[in-house]
């Protein structure tokens, strides 16, 4: 079942009211990512329309960001692997992010797309493309289903 999670002034949907809840995060609330399971292929994406409040000081898409985004989109894509329908939650064991290009404006997009795993780690590699098809950055990940300790 397709999980698309909308946040900030976009509009705040799920594909089906009867399939599972995915909660938008306070971090995407304040960034305004947009989170979309959606795509047939199991991949998991994540789109940036990139605003003034995520530039550095050079007037470019800060790293933080870029490795946010990644981290977004490779976790989700790691999280569904584990279980399409009930989408458990994941920490990240590992992040590494390479930055290849420099981007100020537009729309990016976060591909993470699962390479291997087992029951408790998913390994998942990650691209960021920006709208004209140019690699922003990419990203390999390790990520671990757990339960939430209270």
């Amino acid at each position: 079942m397709p999980i698309t999670i909308w946040s900030g002034s976009l509009p705040s949907a799920q594909p089906d009211p009867a399939g599972p809840r995915v909660r938008a995060s306070g971090c995407q609330q304040m960034v305004g990512f947009r989170i979309d399971l959606s795509h047939a292929d199991g991949h998991a994406r994540c789109h940036l329309d990139i605003g003034a409040q995520h530039l550095n000081s050079q007037d470019v898409l800060h790293g933080g960001i870029i490795a946010m985004v990644m981290d977004v989109a490779c976790g989700n894509a790691a999280s569904a692997y584990f279980d399409r329908q009930e989408h458990p939650p994941v920490v990240t064991v590992s992040l590494n992010t390479n930055y290849l290009a420099a981007v100020d404006r537009g729309r990016v997009t976060g591909i993470g797309r699962v390479t291997g795993g087992g029951r408790k780690l998913a390994y998942v590699n990650g691209e960021l493309l920006h709208e004209d098809g140019t690699l922003i950055a990419t990203a390999t990940g390790v990520f671990k289903r757990h339960r939430l300790v209270r």
